[in-house]
């Protein structure tokens, strides 16, 4: 794990309200509608990666997925979900780690979600390791779902560099193994009443 990477985020949540970070949303609307649209049912394997203190996984939970994997650079933005959720979090694998150097178990999940992780990557070779892990880790027919900033979103963010995408951006970083099944676009809302542009690729990996 980058110490540099994760001692960052670790001081952005120790240092800030969950509710106060440019990202929050009550409520992951865009990333609920892509996982639906996947097709997965109850029993489906489903990684949020960079959850944070996000409520996806809460969200996740009372619509009834059993097999939850909450994943981020930063074991202090998790704790913040797990006091949240109470006894919940018991239902929820936690994992500290890196994404761009942690062993993920092949064919492990059936969707790989990232919302505002993929764009803080800005080294070819974090973005190359980013795209092995997800590939590797996703079972075949099985889907990604990431959000990133968009070409005309923000270009630092935390204080960071960013790489901004298009959804076609995204599709390219996957390439041929996978099938683009949708494209959206949102106008995110920070809590200090800023606008960001997002963008995101829901992506089927071949069989």
């Amino acid at each position: 794990m980058s110490e540099g990477r994760a001692e960052h985020w670790q001081n952005v949540y120790r240092t800030k309200e969950p509710t106060a970070v440019s990202w929050f949303r009550p409520h992951l609307e865009v990333s609920l509608e892509l996982i639906k649209q996947t097709g997965v049912n109850a029993n489906s394997c489903i990684i949020d990666v960079g959850a944070g203190a996000s409520t996806l996984v809460d969200d996740l939970l009372k619509l009834g997925f059993l097999h939850l994997t909450a994943f981020d650079i930063s074991a202090t933005s998790l704790d913040v979900a797990k006091q949240r959720l109470g006894t919940r979090a018991n239902a929820v694998r936690w994992i500290v780690g890196d994404v761009a150097s942690h062993r993920f178990p092949r064919n492990g999940f059936d969707v790989w979600h990232d919302r505002a992780v993929l764009h803080f990557l800005v080294a070819s070779h974090d973005v190359q390791c980013y795209v092995e892990n997800a590939t590797t880790s996703i079972v075949n027919g099985g889907h990604v779902v990431i959000g990133c900033f968009a070409s005309d979103g923000p270009e630092k963010c935390s204080g960071l560099p960013v790489t901004r995408r298009d959804p076609e951006d995204i599709a390219a970083l996957f390439g041929a193994s996978f099938t683009v099944i949708a494209a959206r676009r949102e106008q995110h809302m920070t809590p200090t009443q800023a606008t960001q542009s997002f963008a995101y690729a829901l992506l089927r990996k071949r069989a």
